[in-house]
């Protein structure tokens, strides 16, 4: 879900609490904290020598002690704008940094609104080979050495 989206959601019920679902249907507890609104950069090489490049937009959050904390969508929308700057007018893809055992990046997959919360439903991110082309048909053949990534 990207930004734009994102604040679309959160305008429609200003008064919503805002509550985030993890991939397994459990609920972030409801006084949790956004910390952070960032922008995140990647510049990064692939197994297969490619320069590549990323952007994102963070939210961070944090569960702390005071169980009376509450964030509605017309906070985080305010948040979200006053963020603007950082993302140079780019509508970047949201992604949500929870720790419960460890610290984990979420993909926003979908709000849905129930009596009075504004359901961020998380889901997981997955890693992949972006040199599919260079790498795989070597590894699938054995011929792991140099110049194959295995």
């Amino acid at each position: 879900m990207t930004i734009s989206e994102l604040h679309a959601h959160l305008t429609t019920a200003p008064k919503s609490e805002i509550r985030f679902t993890l991939p397994d249907a459990e609920l972030v507890p409801a006084h949790a904290h956004v910390t952070e609104v960032g922008r995140v950069d990647r510049v990064f090489l692939d197994c297969g020598g490619t320069l590549r490049r990323s952007s994102v937009c963070l939210l961070q959050v944090w569960v702390a002690d005071d169980v009376g904390h509450r964030i509605l969508a017309q906070k985080l929308g305010f948040i979200l704008e006053r963020a603007t700057p950082l993302f140079s007018g780019e509508d970047l893809e949201v992604e949500v940094e929870y720790q419960a055992r460890w610290i984990s990046q979420f993909l926003i997959t979908q709000v849905q609104h129930e009596g009075g919360s504004a359901l961020l439903r998380l889901g997981i991110k997955q890693t992949d080979c972006l040199a599919r082309d260079i790498c795989l048909p070597a590894a699938e053949a054995g011929e792991c050495g140099e110049g194959n990534c295995c």
